[in-house]
């Protein structure tokens, strides 16, 4: 067996980089090594999500220690591999990177700020995204059958 080659840096980016790329830039921090450069954004402004905090809290990770950013402010701008997480950033992203050597992937993960209920409800829809996420993550570190790729 191949072991997967990890990208050497990783954006992962939904619209108001609120909740799902924050997340997914965690949960990619604690799981992948440090050797990957790892960072989130989002497409259009956004105010920071105070349940993404209780969750991450809840898994024994740091809260988000920086406000959300737009892609177009980030400092740097290639990465080996782009993680799109709604159909807006995807969309967005493929235009911005036309013509660039960077890999796109969506990985489509429900928006769950739109869900209504009780705050055990709210916080459920909350864990399903971040265990998405996570299954997600750890998915690029798994062995693929050699003259395979991976899904």
């Amino acid at each position: 067996m191949n072991r997967r080659t990890l990208p050497g840096s990783i954006l992962f980016v939904c619209g108001m980089n609120a909740i799902r790329s924050p997340m997914a830039e965690a949960l990619a921090r604690s799981i992948l090594p440090p050797s990957v450069y790892i960072a989130s954004a989002g497409v259009k402004d956004g105010q920071a999500d105070p349940f993404v905090d209780v969750i991450l809290r809840e898994e024994g990770l740091p809260p988000v220690n920086q406000p959300p950013r737009r892609m177009d402010e980030l400092e740097d701008d290639f990465f080996d591999l782009i993680v799109t997480m709604s159909p807006e950033a995807h969309h967005y992203v493929l235009d911005e990177t036309a013509g660039s050597a960077a890999t796109v992937e969506f990985w489509p993960t429900p928006d769950p700020s739109v869900t209504t209920g009780s705050r055990d409800q709210i916080l459920e829809a909350y864990r399903d995204a971040f265990q998405r996420i996570e299954s997600r993550i750890r998915a690029l570190t798994q062995d693929v059958p050699e003259g395979r790729a991976p899904a």
